[in-house]
């Protein structure tokens, strides 16, 4: 989605509290990896890979001038022969420590062996940060969470994937931890 799309997306879903709330998540993801100088885990579900995502991160990285935000897309398959950057599985997750911040998209409930991982990787110290469907054990390991359950929201998930991403790359003024909760959006 480009500029000019995402312009008339916020104009559209302007006095919603999903544009604001975009980009404070946008602000927690920033700030989880600029001090690490990178970093960036980038991790779906078995059935649903935030590859679009991780297209439009690395966009917003070069050209906001943030290399830090150009994630390593974990697979749940790597597929022989693919290209390096398509070819890191889900041991990698085994290796995050503290400095690494981890991006769970999941629409639906994870499997028990992702929250394990991301579980693992929270206590080794990483920043565990989600946009998800609405599923409370991913939302607990979370430092900070942006929630899209389907059944509360005239939004889905990839159209929010789109404000977060475009509101990542952004240099303005960061938003404020804690600023106001609404409706179909967890922290």
């Amino acid at each position: 989605m480009d500029a000019v799309r995402v312009a008339l997306l916020r104009e559209v879903l302007a006095g919603t509290p999903w544009p604001g709330e975009a980009r404070r998540f946008a602000g927690s993801l920033r700030r989880a990896v600029v001090p690490a100088g990178g970093g960036l885990l980038l991790v779906g579900t078995e059935q649903y890979e935030p590859w679009h995502l991780a297209a439009h991160l690395v966009d917003e990285a070069a050209w906001s001038g943030q290399p830090e935000l150009a994630p390593t897309l974990v697979r749940h398959r790597v597929l022989p022969g693919a290209p390096p950057h398509l070819s890191v599985g889900l041991g990698r997750l085994e290796a995050a420590r503290r400095g690494h911040t981890l991006l769970v998209v999941a629409p639906e409930r994870p499997g028990e062996g992702l929250l394990e991982r991301v579980h693992d990787a929270r206590r080794a110290g990483a920043t565990v940060l989600s946009l998800d469907g609405g599923d409370a054990d991913l939302g607990a390991l979370a430092h900070d969470a942006l929630s899209v359950p389907a059944e509360d929201c005239a939004l889905d998930l990839d159209t929010v994937q789109h404000l977060v991403g475009a509101a990542a790359g952004e240099n303005g003024l960061p938003v404020r931890r804690g600023a106001g909760a609404a409706t179909g959006v967890r922290r």
